[in-house]
């Protein structure tokens, strides 16, 4: 019976292991790897209390095994994180999977994909336009931000437009990558994520991973990539070690050097480069996945380093990894000392703050037992009422759908809750979330101060957070909204439902 009872507590391990799959990296100290754990805790101290900062996630590597890592709570190592161009990174790739398999070369004309469109009614400078072309966002189609939301057949709007010169000057767009997930997609007859999952994530123990797909049915290749940030950290180390993984050369050499070499320059100036969807981190011979709001992937060949973070900032703070961290390497093991347990205590302690306030329920008595119906708003509420008791705040949620959930906000603490709804996003595309499954979490606290009560919402496996600031006047409530991903505050407010007579 004792023996049973082992064998399933192993396999409820093993389960929740593999569900979660984090700890998967080796890992080690500071010291060991020639870094000292001060300069890690004076790097997390500046990254987590730089002004503006909202940071996810840090993880930094060095020789292989993690040395630093961090989820300032409500976060947590297990939650995925959504993506925005860092995602192009791991498109660029596939792409790299699919020409080793020779479904793919980046000579292929474009337009060879996507034989509905007829070649006769098209430019010379269309039909030119390679595969090469979008790896480098040279593509020679001036980027339109709209269309994603505009209209629905993507790829059709996109060889649509005007094309110049292809291959010769870098113009940034995203569709540029959606265009490559969609010939991946129609070479190896697999979606872009089950192609990875299938020749890739599988060796590396990638499982917690989602992409979003366009009304076409295909990845969204630029962005919508939802995935942990240790997996993350793991395509930095693919890239490092030259696409090997254990006994295995999952992605050629030749392509991953392809990938970060400097194929088209950014600038007049030549200061800064581009190479197959990844940046060149002139001068300091690195390369970065990048994304929107700092989503970082940090490949450092000469330190043998790789850093990748997660946040929601508007002014995200690469630039300390930098000027904190690098100056103070050693390609020898340090002595061992105290600061390593410090760092170690740190590291499990950073927390974000909760609204400053109190707890007092006179403010209550002007909202408890209403119920409140709002104009269309982003969150997708058409009710809102309240609840506290033992020190616990729910808004009961309606939203447009009919769906109802709860949000609980822990007064001086933070209280996660799954919720029947998608989380605040900026990205502004037809049918976005569409192939993401699901559930959601959102943390939330809360306090009152002037009068009004302060709640704030971070979406822990996502990206975005909201500060409220919710007033009753009268019988209207007055709701103020700063959300994390914008400079401008909004306004929204609903009218007191008379209750049934």
């Amino acid at each position: 019976m004792r023996q049973t009872m082992r064998w399933v507590a192993v396999l409820l391990l093993s389960c929740t292991t593999a569900w979660s799959q984090v700890g998967d990296l080796p890992r080690s100290t500071p010291e060991e790897q020639g870094i000292p754990s001060a300069v890690i805790a004076h790097l997390l101290d500046t990254l987590i209390g730089a002004p503006g900062a909202n940071i996810h996630s840090v993880m930094i590597l060095r020789h292989g095994k993690v040395i630093a890592e961090v989820y300032p709570e409500p976060w947590k190592a297990e939650y995925r994180h959504t993506m925005y161009s860092c995602s192009k990174t791991f498109v660029s790739v596939a792409v790299g999977l699919a020409v080793d398999e020779h479904k793919l070369r980046v000579t292929d004309r474009v337009v060879t994909f996507f034989p509905e469109y007829k070649l006769e009614l098209m430019s010379p400078e269309l039909a030119s336009m390679t595969v090469r072309d979008l790896l480098i966002m040279a593509s020679g189609i001036a980027p339109d931000e709209h269309l994603r939301a505009e209209c629905s057949d993507w790829t059709r709007a996109f060889l649509s437009k005007p094309v110049k010169t292809p291959g010769r000057i870098f113009k940034y767009d995203s569709l540029c990558t959606y265009l490559l997930s969609a010939i991946l997609q129609r070479v190896t007859g697999m979606k872009t994520l089950d192609y990875l999952k299938a020749h890739l994530f599988r060796y590396m123990n990638i499982t917690e991973v989602g992409w979003e797909e366009s009304p076409e049915g295909y990845n969204t290749g630029g962005w919508g990539l939802h995935i942990q940030c240790e997996s993350m950290a793991k395509l930095g180390q693919l890239l490092l070690q030259k696409g090997r993984w254990g006994a295995r050369q999952l992605v050629s050499e030749s392509w991953v050097h392809q990938m970060m070499k400097r194929q088209i320059p950014v600038n007049q100036r030549r200061t800064k480069f581009y190479g197959y969807q990844m940046w060149s981190c002139t001068p300091r011979r690195a390369y970065c996945a990048d994304g929107r709001l700092g989503q970082y992937i940090l490949v450092m060949p000469e330190q043998d380093m790789v850093v990748a973070i997660t946040e929601c900032a508007i002014a995200p703070q690469l630039h300390l990894v930098w000027e904190e961290l690098l100056p103070h390497l050693s390609d020898e093991p340090l002595e061992q000392s105290e600061e390593s347990e410090r760092l170690k205590e740190k590291m499990a302690s950073y927390r974000y703050l909760t609204p400053e306030g109190t707890d007092t329920l006179s403010m209550m008595k002007e909202m408890e037992g209403r119920v409140y119906e709002f104009t269309a708003n982003e969150f997708g509420w058409k009710t809102l009422s309240f609840e506290q008791h033992d020190g616990r705040m729910e808004m009961k949620v309606l939203d447009k759908y009919g769906r109802r959930y709860s949000l609980s906000l822990g007064y001086g603490e933070w209280l996660t809750s799954e919720i029947a709804a998608y989380p605040l996003y900026s990205m502004n595309a037809r049918q976005k979330f569409k192939g993401l499954q699901g559930p959601f979490y959102v943390a939330g606290s809360y306090a009152w101060r002037d009068d009004a009560l302060n709640v704030r919402l971070e979406y822990v496996n996502w990206i975005s957070a909201a500060a409220l600031e919710i007033r009753p006047i009268d019988d209207r409530l007055v709701i103020r909204v700063r959300k994390s991903y914008q400079k401008r505050e909004e306004e929204m407010w609903g009218r007191e439902v008379p209750p049934k007579s």
